[in-house]
């Protein structure tokens, strides 16, 4: 059944455009809390990113989740991933985050943790958008739930992070530049890194409730490549403005993405036999990834693009490691859902453990050329049954033989066919993806 309001990961939109709007966020916390909390009541955690809407949406969440009985306690700006353990921990119903991730600040959008600090099930979802069709029902004064504030919120999950980072290792000799996208972890990132021992240059930690993910973070990685060279830094360390995510630059200024670094991570797993089972990727995963792990006799699989997908099957093959090109990795055997900071601090541990640089480590996988083209169509054509792109799609297939792959799929969201073509080189990628796009753009005409 299609879902209204929840997308692949919560719900989103511009502030002030219906769903991001207070009157809706007032009756989300309401029905949120009636669903979550049940007839028991309990506590749910609200966090929150450096957004300057996050105010009038906690206001909104806070008075909703009130209504039905629910106390609430603030976190405050704080990673999602934080917002996930925190919500385990203390036991709570369940958590909210007010985010909108690496979108622009105009931008803002709310994530919901389950009591076991995973992101909700379908089913759940459903149940929430039910309850919103629904009159509000405001309780009784005597039965209205209370909000405090969580004082230590942030030591608790400083406290986390550095506990997933090997007891015989420290971070002494490196010199780490880290970017804190003006986001949710420009107070929690710098101090997890410092109190390891590393020297820690900062930058995007100035957040004004404007400037988020604007010129800093893992989308915008310039400044942070230009501070490692500049400072002779080690490497350097990028998140997104909820913390979820990561990309890395090695000592020359040179990009780490998500698929070199879950390769560090497993390698370094497989090296010492901690490696349980495979690691999941998605569609848009590297072709070399799977190449680099197919030499190693890992297995490797392919989900949806999304960490809810990588999530999936992660549980469905009792795997623990996963990840998004665009840094979402997923290490189970150290928490409940991707967290920027835990995933670095793995990698951080492979560099330390094998006495390699981080450009050392990722050079064991060759990343291979990828070319995307999207095609903007009128109206989406039925790429399965549709003769001309099939016959189109076969030929590139051939002309690529085993050396490449091709993704042709439909944009959930705009009116898009994306093209997608990766193989060892470059030109036949370029040649492959033109031609198979110019024959989506005059059958879609």
């Amino acid at each position: 059944m299609t879902k209204q309001f929840f997308g692949t990961d919560g719900i989103r939109g511009t502030v002030g455009t219906h769903p991001i709007t207070p009157d809706f966020m007032l009756k989300l916390g309401w029905a949120a809390g009636r669903i979550l909390g049940g007839k028991s009541g309990g506590t749910i955690l609200i966090g929150k990113d450096t957004r300057i809407s996050g105010y009038l949406i906690e206001s909104a969440l806070e008075a909703g989740l009130s209504a039905a009985g629910i106390d609430v306690q603030l976190l405050g700006p704080m990673p999602t991933p934080a917002i996930a353990y925190l919500t385990q921990t203390l036991h709570a119903k369940a958590g909210i985050v007010i985010s909108a991730s690496h979108n622009p600040f105009a931008d803002n959008g709310i994530k919901f943790f389950s009591a076991e600090g995973t992101k909700l099930a379908d089913d759940v979802e459903h149940a929430i958008e039910a309850e919103l069709n629904k009159n509000i029902v405001c309780n009784k004064s005597e039965s209205l739930g209370k909000a405090s504030r969580l004082e230590d919120a942030q030591g608790r999950y400083i406290e986390f992070c550095k506990s997933t980072f090997p007891r015989t290792f420290n971070l002494n000799n490196l010199k780490i530049v880290i970017d804190c996208a003006n986001g949710a972890t420009y107070q929690v990132a710098p101090k997890v890194f410092e109190e390891l021992g590393a020297e820690v240059i900062t930058i995007g930690i100035s957040p004004d409730g404007l400037n988020i993910n604007n010129g800093f973070g893992s989308t915008q990685p310039e400044n942070l490549q230009k501070a490692v060279v500049e400072e002779k830094a080690d490497l350097g360390i990028a998140f997104d403005g909820d913390g979820d995510r990561l990309i890395m630059v090695d000592h020359e200024g040179e990009l780490v993405d998500g698929d070199q670094l879950l390769y560090v991570i497993a390698m370094a797993l497989y090296a010492r036999g901690a490696l349980k089972g495979g690691v999941v990727g998605t569609l848009m995963t590297n072709l070399g990834l799977e190449h680099a792990f197919k030499e190693h006799e890992i297995p490797f699989s392919r989900a949806g693009v999304g960490d809810r997908y990588v999530m999936e099957q992660l549980l469905d093959k009792n795997w623990r490691l996963g990840g998004e090109s665009s840094g979402h990795l997923i290490c189970l055997d150290q928490t409940t859902t991707g967290d920027g900071i835990v995933a670095s601090l793995q990698v951080l541990a492979a560099v330390i453990g094998q006495g390699q640089s981080l450009q050392e480590l990722a050079a064991g996988m060759q990343k291979y050329p990828m070319l995307l083209i999207n095609v903007r169509v009128a109206e989406k054509p039925d790429l399965n049954n549709h003769s001309e792109i099939q016959a189109a799609l076969r030929a590139a297939e051939a002309e690529l033989a085993d050396t490449g792959r091709i993704l042709l799929r439909p944009s959930g969201t705009e009116p898009l066919i994306r093209v997608m073509v990766e193989g060892q080189e470059q030109k036949l990628v370029e040649s492959v993806a033109q031609k198979l796009a110019d024959v989506v753009k005059n059958a879609a005409a």
